[in-house]
């Protein structure tokens, strides 16, 4: 196959627009210094395998036998270098496309410095895709993208060309609520810059920002928004040429309704959380609480975003039709805690049995306090989580440590009663599952 990295390659046609293609040349993004790798790994959320596979692949890929990634509009590779790191020592290849060629030259230093060999660069249009024989993929990322297109459809279609029947595709896409703010000095800006060089809108944008009112919106949602501090983090979220956001209920519509695709949505750092107003909605609203159970999920997820009101990116898995996660309340599946360090001994006295009373969970990161049913095992099942065991082999160990002549619960009574607390903790992404042939 051609070279399309070399010096001079032009694309196909100019299946893009030319202003966002210059904004890339010009200002690279994410903004990054190459030399940082020499010093630590950027994780990305979408893009960690164990997250992968349970979403995706109902927790039994083990990610080798040519396992096909594809970054579309990979930047300055964030997406792309994470995945390269993981599968290194795999024969799985990573193919990067960007149409920036400057961004792509950024990527390609940072892998150099890793020494990653795994990668293959294409610089061309994510809608020119369908033409450059690229073959099928496993994996598809495409995060920050879609929404800078003159149709997000088109490039949908085009990155669901060379999908894999049974694979997934990770998508990012802005979210319209919790970017409320950011269109309010859109258009603020817009209405100031009119006739000035980029230069010149890139330092009025700084002055505004730090002269706003204390009732300007994006000032009150300040903490939400942080890419304020660099030239090419300015020009991206507040002098785009081409932006735009969606609910949760249109994103359902698009992608559910239009193309039939199962959709998981996983909020950086908070996971599901976002999207439960089980978990958002405050503990003493019981009429509504009582309400919920007999609510489409799809109903939920958009009662919950304008209830939080804060997200500001839908993050998501996309995979073909049928719920790829792994599933719950199988033996010979594996649980493990996940994205921070959890003590199984703490956490078996947290959910130790409360003689009916809730366990109150509260977690200061996520802003999350939730009351969960801790059942009469969850603290042992807890206790035992090591990322070894299987909930076979936790359960045949709960039923050897319980005192007492009475009958022993088998595994579907176990599985009813941790199912509360496994809810919880898979929710906020702290505890995933593998199959044991993933060990």
């Amino acid at each position: 196959m051609k070279d399309t990295t070399r010096p001079g390659f032009q694309m196909n046609n100019e299946n893009y627009l030319p202003d966002v293609k210059a904004q890339y040349e010009r200002l690279p993004y994410p903004p990054v210094d190459p030399r940082d790798e020499h010093r630590r790994l950027q994780r990305t959320w979408l893009e960690d395998l164990p997250m992968i596979n349970h979403y995706c692949f109902g927790g039994r890929q083990t990610f080798g036998s040519g396992f096909r990634v594809l970054v579309a509009g990979g930047g300055t590779g964030d997406a792309t270098i994470f995945l390269a790191e993981q599968l290194r020592g795999t024969n799985a290849e990573i193919v990067h496309l960007d149409l920036s060629m400057a961004s792509i030259a950024l990527a390609q230093q940072r892998a150099h410095i890793r020494r990653l060999a795994n990668i293959r660069w294409v610089h061309d249009s994510i809608l020119n895709i369908p033409e450059l024989g690229l073959g099928r993929f496993d994996y598809i990322n495409c995060c920050g993208v879609l929404h800078h297109l003159a149709d997000p459809d088109a490039g949908l279609r085009a990155l669901k060309s060379v999908l894999a029947p049974d694979g997934a595709i990770a998508l990012m896409v802005y979210g319209a609520i919790g970017r409320t703010g950011v269109y309010h000095m859109q258009q603020l800006l817009r209405l100031s810059n009119a006739g000035c060089s980029e230069q010149d809108k890139i330092a009025q944008a700084r002055e505004v920002l730090q002269a706003l009112p204390q009732g300007n919106w994006y000032r009150r949602a300040g903490e939400l928004y942080g890419d304020n501090d660099t030239d090419a983090g300015i020009y991206d979220s507040l002098l785009h040429t081409q932006d735009r956001a969606y609910t949760v209920e249109e994103i359902h519509a698009w992608l559910g309704d239009g193309h039939g695709f199962n959709i998981e949505l996983s909020d950086v750092n908070r996971g599901r959380f976002p999207y439960l107003p089980e978990l958002t909605l405050g503990l003493d609203a019981r009429q509504l609480r009582a309400r919920l159970p007999a609510m489409s999920e799809r109903a939920r997820h958009a009662m919950s975003e304008l209830l939080i009101g804060d997200i500001t990116r839908h993050t998501m898995y996309l995979t073909p039709g049928a719920a790829a996660r792994a599933p719950y309340g199988q033996a010979d599946f594996i649980p493990f805690y996940f994205h921070e360090p959890l003590d199984p001994k703490a956490l078996a006295q947290m959910f130790a049995p409360k003689n009916g009373a809730p366990t109150m969970l509260a977690h200061p990161h996520l802003r999350l306090t939730a009351a969960v049913d801790a059942g009469l095992y969850a603290g042992r099942v807890l206790g035992l989580v090591d990322g070894k065991r299987s909930f076979g082999q936790i359960f045949d160990l709960v039923r050897a440590g319980l005192a007492g002549g009475g009958p022993l619960p088998d595994n579907a009574a176990l599985f009813a009663d941790f199912a509360p607390v496994y809810g919880l903790l898979n929710a906020i992404e702290r505890m995933l599952l593998r199959h044991v042939s993933c060990r």
